[in-house]
C-alpha cells in the first residue's frame, strides 16, 4: 500500500452530513495517526520544494524567490497551515467565517455546495507583492478557496499554490481557481 492509499484509508465518511444527500469526508482520523499526520505534512512540503518553489522561480526569474505566507482556510486548513508555515520559515494567516476575527477585514463572499458564506481576512495580514499557499482539508465546489483568493488579491499578494488533502475531482472546483491547484486524494 502506498502513502497516498494510506492515508486515503483512514478517511472517515459520514452520509447526510452536514444535511442529506452530503456525503462528508473526514480527515480527522488522519490527525489521530501521528505517523500518518507526519507523512500528509511531508508530501505537501515535498510537493511545495519540489515543484511549486521551482515554478514561482522560474516564472519570477529569481533564484531566491520564496513563499512567505500559507493561509489555512476556517476551520480544517488551521491544522496544517501552521505546520507548513513553521517548516518553510512562512507567516501563517488564517481565513475565518464573518465576524470572527478583531480589526479591519477584507471579506468575501462565496457559495459551497450547501448554502452561502463569507470569509474574512484581516487586512494588514499579507503585505503587496508576497507569494502565498492557500491550504485546506477539502476542495468541493472551490468557492471557499476561490473566497480565499479574492481576499489575498485584495491585499495584493498573489496565490501560487493551493493544497487541499482531498479533491472531489466531478465538482470541478480546482478548476476555477487561477493558481495551481495540488491534492493528495482524489475522490468522486
Amino acid at each position: 500500500m502506498s502513502d497516498i492509499q494510506y492515508l486515503e484509508s483512514l478517511l472517515g465518511t459520514h452520509p447526510d452530513f452536514p444535511k442529506k444527500g452530503i456525503v462528508f469526508l473526514d480527515v480527522f482520523p488522519i490527525l489521530r495517526d501521528p505517523v500518518a499526520f507526519e507523512t500528509l505534512i511531508t508530501h505537501f512540503l515535498h510537493h511545495l520544494t519540489a515543484v511549486t518553489l521551482p515554478a514561482l522561480r522560474e516564472s519570477t526569474g529569481n533564484p531566491k524567490a520564496k513563499i512567505d505566507t500559507i493561509v489555512g482556510l476556517d476551520a480544517r486548513g488551521f491544522l496544517f497551515g501552521p505546520v507548513l508555515a513553521l517548516r518553510l520559515g512562512a507567516a501563517f494567516v488564517p481565513v475565518r467565517k464573518v465576524g470572527k476575527l478583531p480589526g479591519q477585514c477584507f471579506q468575501a463572499q462565496y457559495e459551497k455546495e450547501y448554502g452561502v458564506d463569507t470569509f474574512e481576512m484581516q487586512e494588514d495580514a499579507i503585505s503587496e507583492g508576497q507569494n502565498v499557499v492557500v491550504v485546506d482539508d477539502l476542495i468541493a465546489t472551490g468557492g471557499s478557496a476561490l473566497a480565499a483568493q479574492q481576499l489575498i488579491e485584495k491585499a495584493k499578494g498573489k496565490v501560487v499554490q493551493n493544497l487541499f488533502v482531498v479533491d472531489i475531482e466531478f465538482l470541478k472546483g480546482a478548476q476555477k481557481l487561477s493558481a495551481p491547484s495540488h491534492s493528495l486524494i482524489k475522490a468522486d
